[in-house]
């Protein structure tokens, strides 16, 4: 019996790995995907997974089964204030050869750490968005 117990918490493990694989496989072979650490204003370095939708960015834990963002911010209300370099003490926290970008959204400060190409991505992401009065959003 015991063997059979053992048996079944193994599988049980094996599934979880294996939901935990095809889940990130999902999310880093989508389009508009790109590596990104993330700091809410008053909380700590995350890492995790950002998706550029039509109208919303959306951040996922990187050690996470959930198929839904933990984060998400309108395009719209997304304000690009700069980027600079990480400070030594953030060089532990995020990935390496990382440039720290600055956020404001809906009032809050809020940074992403990613490689300087995904920058450009996101920087360019916001641009395309229409101007105020002629498209959909700001």
């Amino acid at each position: 019996m015991a063997l059979v117990v053992l048996g079944a918490v193994f599988l049980a493990i094996l599934l979880l790995i294996a939901i935990f694989i095809v889940r990130r496989a999902l999310l880093r072979g989508a389009l508009g995907t790109v590596d990104a650490s993330i700091r809410p204003a008053g909380h700590r370095w995350r890492m995790g997974v950002c998706r550029y939708q039509d109208t919303d960015l959306e951040w996922f834990r990187l050690l996470s089964l959930s198929p839904l963002p933990r984060y998400s911010y309108k395009r719209s209300s997304l304000e690009l204030l700069g980027r600079r370099d990480p400070t030594e003490g953030e060089r532990a926290h995020i990935q390496p050869d990382c440039v720290i970008v600055l956020m404001r959204y809906e009032g809050q400060e809020l940074m992403l750490a990613m490689k300087f190409e995904a920058y450009i991505g996101l920087s360019s992401w916001l641009e395309a968005g229409p101007v105020v009065g002629v498209g959909t959003w700001r």
